[in-house]
């Protein structure tokens, strides 16, 4: 969007508003957009209520979409009402204002921006630094692709695969016990039927976080499982709801050596930390500045430097607004004796003296 939108306390206009940041936000916004789309959320703790609730009215519709029967000459589309619970929207009308709000807001993001979703034709999808997407796949799974993300899909008659090329995705896999899905992250291959779970690509590891339901995590390229074997339990290894496991890439040198591979078991506040981006929030519990500022550096073009090593191992806790790079600083200066110069590298973080 070109200009930040005032704020609106009319219910309709609430609702088109509303379903304007939907559209942008499937077709991926720009780190200005999310920027405004934050202001707007906090705004009125109302935007943030009939946003989610737009949201649900068309996932729902969505999902219902790809069960329809294709082919049949003549077939009726699904009555809007009929797509969500009525407990969760309330009554006909303000699913069919959603409806017709979600139809005006595709067309002004069309008009404003050009249309950057998935589809058929153009498989490969990917986000700017500091930019965010959700996609719907036509088999009603749904992807969100963090900052500086891509994927390329590929489906079959009997396999949905994904690969993820760079960054991070989570992923909420429609079900379907017959064509299994796989998301492939360089030698990593996480196979799961009707689940959730996030996947990151490092530059020297790779992260799968199951958010619901179980996986298998395989060598993509051998098809054995990279999970310990477990005595008790028949069949290949699994991972669980709640459990991480980190599969640590070898380098060319150590391309014969195995892979390590460590899993942890989450809490609920570990894996509300985890999945924050999807809320464009950076949430750290003593964690040291470097690994904070290449959080911060992963989503935003102006880059922190540490140019003291003596500032590395200084740990943080607290919760940041994914481009709030400029309060963070702020915080070092005023509390923890840092000093921050503007350079041509960007930000550059000193012992104060």
């Amino acid at each position: 969007m070109n200009a930040e939108l005032p704020p609106r306390h009319d219910p309709e206009e609430i609702e088109a508003t509303a379903a304007v940041w939907l559209s942008l936000r499937d077709r991926g916004m720009t780190e200005t957009e999310t920027a405004e789309f934050m202001r707007w959320l906090q705004q009125s703790p109302r935007h943030a209520e009939v946003f989610a609730e737009l949201d649900a009215v068309w996932r729902d519709f969505n999902r219902t979409a790809a069960l329809r029967p294709t082919g049949v000459a003549g077939a009726a589309p699904a009555e809007p009402e009929l797509l969500a619970p009525r407990s969760r929207v309330g009554a006909r009308r303000r699913v069919a204002v959603a409806w017709g709000s979600l139809a005006a807001a595709a067309a002004l993001a069309l008009a404003w921006t050009g249309w950057a979703g998935f589809s058929a034709t153009r498989p490969t999808a990917e986000t700017a630094v500091g930019a965010f997407q959700k996609l719907d796949l036509e088999d009603g799974s749904v992807v969100q692709l963090n900052t500086d993300s891509a994927i390329k899909v590929h489906y079959t008659a009997t396999e949905r695969r994904v690969e993820l090329l760079r960054g991070e995705a989570h992923f909420d896999v429609a079900k379907n016990p017959a064509r299994p899905f796989v998301v492939a992250a360089n030698h990593v291959a996480v196979r799961a039927v009707g689940t959730a779970f996030n996947v990151r690509l490092r530059e020297d590891a790779v992260d799968v976080l199951v958010t619901e339901g179980k996986v298998q995590v395989n060598d993509a390229v051998k098809g054995a499982s990279l999970l310990p074997a477990v005595a008790e339990q028949s069949g290949p290894p699994l991972l669980v709801q709640g459990e991480s496991v980190r599969v640590k890439l070898a380098s060319e040198i150590e391309k014969s050596a195995p892979p390590v591979v460590a899993i942890s078991e989450l809490g609920g506040a570990e894996m509300h930390r985890a999945l924050a981006w999807q809320e464009r929030r950076l949430e750290f519990d003593d964690v040291s500045l470097a690994d904070v500022v290449a959080e911060f550096n992963r989503y935003n073009q102006t880059k922190l430097v540490i140019a003291d090593p003596a500032l590395n191992a200084k740990r943080f806790s607290g919760t940041f607004r994914a481009d709030g790079y400029e309060p963070f600083v702020r915080l070092l200066e005023e509390n923890f004796g840092v000093a921050s110069e503007r350079t041509a590298q960007g930000i550059e973080l000193r012992a104060a003296r």
